[in-house]
């Protein structure tokens, strides 16, 4: 323990020799020359945090601080590798996310509505009202050029993600009510995010409705379904949990995802039968073939599988925000700190207006945290999905790329201060 210590210790000083060098250089010679020092200096930092559990939270946040420097002074390793673009990494990045937050969920996370209507209800419309008409009001207040205004807007037509749980959790608020905002937030977004975007973002870019709806379905939906079938076959304990499962998600992804399809582009009905064949096999045969397996290899461990979806989850939403900050750079040299003001202004009135607006409804303390950590954090991965799938991720995806790394910051230090204050309850 000790030793850790003292090597974090080591690491620290090294960070901040790194950052001296970077400011010498920087006010002396040519500002080009400072990016490996400045990455240096977060990585460095990153690391050493980790020998300290009192900042060990942070850790995660200074490594994307690492790779947006990275990306923003080299952008030329993280738009293409050979010939082979890097964006199209995104979507199976965000896939894999997704089929990790439904590997995480069962029933009974759903089952939070029957139990906690009102937190329920009360979360859903202040997630779904707040953060899209505070998206509008800074986007046009800011006077952003309409790619940047309409990346705003979709960061607030977005859905809660799993950083809210991860938050809540740190800051002993109501746990399994942040869990089913989020499941629920969720699958409604195919929904209730391109009908936003519709209504305030049509202005600013065109909006393809069903199109959106569909590119929605097949990033977020169809792992969490995949996700969802994975948890049925390693954990559920009767074999009549297990089909009801998998009638529930077949009839979504034959029925549900190709009735979008069909409304979204006029196709043959070949086609349509050829996508429902595809979906069933890689988000339900797969799905089942790696439950069977993880509880042969694994014997079911959700520890393990909770931590290493966990890892693979943030290293996914780090190299997503490393591609479009690298992709949407010069815009971000000409705006950045325009827009991380916005974002940090979007952000904050978040968790004010979805705490207070509980604390009126007369809610406990714990669930008002709660809500506002899951109104003030959104699902950055979908929106720069989205961006990808609309054709403009430099630009319409630069937002999202700026408010992750924000919200982690702030929703954890909030997470942290409200963890060491009691409720009245306790």
């Amino acid at each position: 323990m000790k030793n850790k210590k003292l090597l974090s210790k080591i690491l620290m000083a090294s960070a901040f020799l790194c950052l001296i060098v970077f400011v010498i250089i920087y006010l002396t010679d040519s500002p080009t020359g400072t990016g490996p020092f400045l990455t240096a200096f977060f990585v460095l930092l990153a690391i050493s945090f980790n020998g300290f559990d009192s900042i060990k939270s942070f850790s995660y946040t200074i490594w994307i601080f690492a790779a947006v420097t990275a990306s923003m002074y080299f952008p030329q390793y993280f738009v293409k590798a050979g010939d082979f673009e890097l964006k199209r990494l995104i979507v199976p990045l965000l896939q894999i996310i997704m089929f990790g937050m439904g590997s995480q969920m069962s029933v009974k996370d759903f089952a939070g509505v029957i139990k906690m209507p009102k937190g329920v209800i009360i979360g859903l419309i202040c997630q779904f009202t707040i953060m899209p008409i505070i998206g509008i009001t800074i986007a046009s207040a800011f006077d952003f050029p309409p790619e940047i205004a309409a990346g705003i807007i979709l960061v607030g037509s977005s859905p809660s993600g799993l950083a809210s749980n991860v938050m809540s959790f740190i800051a002993k608020a109501n746990l399994a009510l942040s869990v089913t905002l989020t499941a629920i937030a969720t699958l409604l977004a195919p929904l209730v995010t391109p009908t936003l975007m519709s209504i305030l973002a049509q202005q600013y870019v065109p909006i393809d409705f069903w199109s959106m709806m569909l590119g929605i379905f097949n990033m977020v939906i169809l792992p969490i379904i995949a996700g969802l079938v994975f948890n049925s076959i390693a954990y559920a304990a009767t074999s009549n949990k297990r089909i009801a499962v998998l009638v529930v998600v077949s009839i979504l992804i034959v029925v549900g995802k190709n009735l979008i399809f069909m409304l979204s582009e006029n196709v043959s009905n070949l086609a349509v039968l050829h996508s429902a064949f595809t979906d069933i096999f890689w988000f339900i045969l797969i799905p089942i073939l790696a439950g069977f397996g993880f509880r042969t290899v694994a014997r079911g461990s959700k520890e393990f599988l909770g931590k290493a979806m966990a890892f693979v989850s943030m290293l996914g939403i780090g190299v997503i925000i490393t591609i479009i900050t690298a992709s949407g750079r010069d815009s971000l040299l000409e705006m950045g700190l325009l827009l991380i003001l916005a974002c940090l202004l979007h952000n904050m009135l978040g968790y004010f207006l979805g705490y207070w607006t509980c604390k009126l409804a007369r809610m406990d303390e714990k669930s008002c945290r709660t809500i506002a950590l899951e109104v003030g954090m959104q699902n950055g991965g979908l929106a720069s999905g989205i961006a990808l799938q609309m054709g403009k991720v430099a630009t319409v995806g630069l937002a999202p790329a700026v408010f992750g790394p924000m919200m982690n910051i702030t929703g954890s230090s909030l997470a942290t201060f409200w963890r060491g204050k009691k409720t009245k309850e306790e």
